[in-house]
């Protein structure tokens, strides 16, 4: 079972954001991809950089992604996976989400754990959502979601794993000085779960956000890499690697159901 899978950086501004989005389509159409990985909340200016929430900015948010979403029949027959600012009653969540042309939309993960510090309030302009990580199907393959802090959480990796997944998808917002530290996570995130991990980050020239986003193999390896030259990347995986994967060291080692009952 192959599968091609493409990776990306978007710019955090509108007008870069168009460019690249033109750039994107016509690299998923010549490498007949199926399945695209889009960054955190990819389709509005990042929002959360005071503490203090204001309902208007969210609502432009909100809005900035439905409208984007038109777009994504661009990137058919391609799966498209990211996430996006929700509305759920009086409640406002950050939630994980796949779309392809004969399904529409489907909600899969809504984000768990939130930093909440200088430059990412999330924690104060939305909710912690109650932990549900339960696997989606993409095509052939099984995904799991990991968004961007969620990454750090290897318990869930492993437990992913157990579950059968091949894919671990972190759509992120990260800065440029941390990059070597969020490429160290996803490749031990990978290694857990005997997963192909992918990620798409913002971009920004300041470095605010860093870009580089990443495909790693089930044992760590990079596959693919994005840069400023490179913003679009595609890599063709076999998901059986991935299946083959979790009778390996590792992952047998941790998996057993006896011994791990007893920690």
């Amino acid at each position: 079972m192959q599968m091609k899978v493409t990776i990306c950086q978007l710019h955090d501004d509108p007008a870069g954001l168009e460019s690249d989005w033109a750039g994107l389509v016509a690299h998923v159409r010549a490498e007949e991809s199926n399945v695209v990985l889009l960054p955190e909340m990819p389709f509005s200016p990042w929002f959360a950089t005071s503490r203090r929430f204001d309902a208007a900015v969210w609502t432009a948010a909100v809005d900035a992604h439905t409208v984007w979403e038109a777009k994504f029949k661009d990137l058919a027959p391609a799966a498209v996976i990211a996430s996006r600012p929700i509305d759920f009653g009086n409640e406002r969540y950050n939630e994980g989400f796949v779309w392809d042309a004969e399904t529409g939309m489907r909600g899969a993960h809504a984000k768990t754990f939130l930093p909440d510090e200088e430059g990412v309030w999330e924690a104060s302009w939305y909710q912690r959502a109650t932990p549900d990580f339960t696997p989606v199907q993409v095509f052939d393959a099984q995904v799991g979601f990991l968004i961007c802090t969620e990454l750090w959480y290897f318990e869930q990796a492993r437990l992913y794993g157990l579950e059968g997944v091949h894919l671990l998808v972190t759509p992120r917002l990260t800065h440029g000085s941390t990059l070597d530290k969020w490429l160290v996570g996803g490749r031990a995130a990978a290694i857990a779960a005997g997963a192909f991990g992918l990620s798409s980050n913002r971009f920004h020239e300041s470095g605010a956000y860093g870009g580089q986003g990443w495909v790693v193999g089930p044992d760590g390896e990079v596959l693919a890499l994005t840069s400023a030259n490179e913003p679009f990347v595609s890599v063709r995986i076999d998901l059986e690697a991935a299946k083959k994967a979790k009778s390996t060291y590792p992952r047998y080692a941790i998996s057993d159901p006896f011994l791990v009952t007893q920690l």
